[in-house]
């Protein structure tokens, strides 16, 4: 989807108050709603599922409201937003992402009994006797499932690490409100969802100018691959390589059986736009699986242990020249890809 087929951003921000109205009218109707989802979950496989799934939605949207609101209180107290780019402000708008995040994955957690386990050095930059890193940093990581991009930024930013995330991410996800206001108005790169659209040298040069601004507190956040991987997806990119004669690379992305070959162009971009950040590459297995909304509702309740890997990469050990830069991104691909393989996710995804 290109951001001409988005809502323009003033009937964006004008269809804003429907999410108070929405929450009022949930809050009103709330019995009701329990009673139909406890009736509901009676008929549904797994256990009180329906009423876990009113719950967390319920709670994601008075989170949604609560930071709409703190938003426009922050806009009013900018002068009328001519100020939000003061380091004040942009401190408070991720402070109260930090809050909403912390709140959605822990009631996610708890509601859905999922266990987090995360492997490798800690890079933390909180406690001088581990080993970590103070400087910028960019994080780049698989995509695979609709909720891995929520735990990795929230990751970054609790606090443990306290991480300033600057992202890349589809422009389709502007319309969710709390991302289209909060996200517009700090660093972040909207990626053209139609990839009939050529936007690639654009996308670069916009991940270059966010690399390029980074302090010791920030960290971008980049996915490779473009898109969440499938099965179906990765043959669409072997055809498409051997169509246009590019029989090396396509026997690259042959031999990934559990990720999409990565994009280097971007990455590329940010590695010599900052070649002071430092890098960490990330790996997670649990949620690949969950492409669509059919597979979201046929696995909760999930129950799940969701694995969490990260690689330490320091910026002196990181290539910035772009043929050195791309073969070792495709070498970390295949290592994480490896990863993948020892964890015995098949290449669908389905445990």
């Amino acid at each position: 989807m290109s951001p001409s087929r988005l809502p323009p951003r003033w009937l964006r921000r004008v269809l804003q108050p429907l999410l108070l109205a929405g929450l009022a009218a949930a809050t009103t109707l709330l019995p009701v709603l329990v009673v139909a989802a406890a009736a509901a979950s009676h008929w549904l496989p797994g256990r009180l599922r329906a009423l876990r799934l009113l719950c967390f939605a319920l709670v994601w949207l008075a989170l949604e409201c609560a930071a709409l609101v703190a938003a426009l209180v922050l806009w009013v107290a900018t002068g009328l937003g001519s100020r939000l780019d003061a380091p004040r402000s942009v401190h408070a708008h991720y402070t109260v992402l930090r809050w909403v995040l912390a709140v959605a994955v822990g009631v996610g957690r708890r509601l859905f009994r999922l266990e987090l386990r995360t492997e490798g050095v800690s890079w933390t930059p909180l406690d001088d006797g581990l080993p970590g890193s103070t400087n910028a940093m960019v994080v780049l990581s698989r995509h695979a499932g609709p909720g891995d991009s929520v735990l990795l930024v929230h990751t970054l930013m609790d606090r443990d690490h306290l991480r300033r995330p600057r992202i890349v991410l589809k422009d389709l996800l502007r319309l969710d409100p709390l991302l289209d206001v909060y996200l517009g108005r700090l660093p972040a790169v909207f990626v053209d969802s139609d990839p009939s659209a050529g936007a690639g040298a654009a996308v670069a040069d916009g991940i270059g100018r966010l690399a390029a601004g980074m302090g010791e507190e920030d960290a971008l956040l980049v996915f490779p691959e473009g898109g969440n991987f499938t099965p179906a997806r990765r043959r669409r990119i072997i055809d498409r390589l051997r169509g246009k004669g590019l029989e090396q690379r396509a026997r690259a992305a042959e031999s990934l059986q559990h990720l999409l070959p990565p994009r280097p162009a971007g990455v590329v971009a940010a590695l010599q736009a900052a070649p002071h950040a430092d890098v960490v590459l990330v790996a997670h297995t649990g949620l690949e699986h969950l492409v669509s909304l059919r597979d979201l509702w046929r696995e909760l309740p999930m129950d799940k242990v969701l694995h969490l890997r990260w690689w330490f990469v320091p910026a002196a050990e990181v290539p910035r020249e772009r043929e050195a830069a791309t073969a070792w991104l495709n070498e970390w691909w295949g290592r994480i890809d490896g990863w993948l393989a020892e964890r015995a996710v098949p290449a669908g995804g389905r445990p």
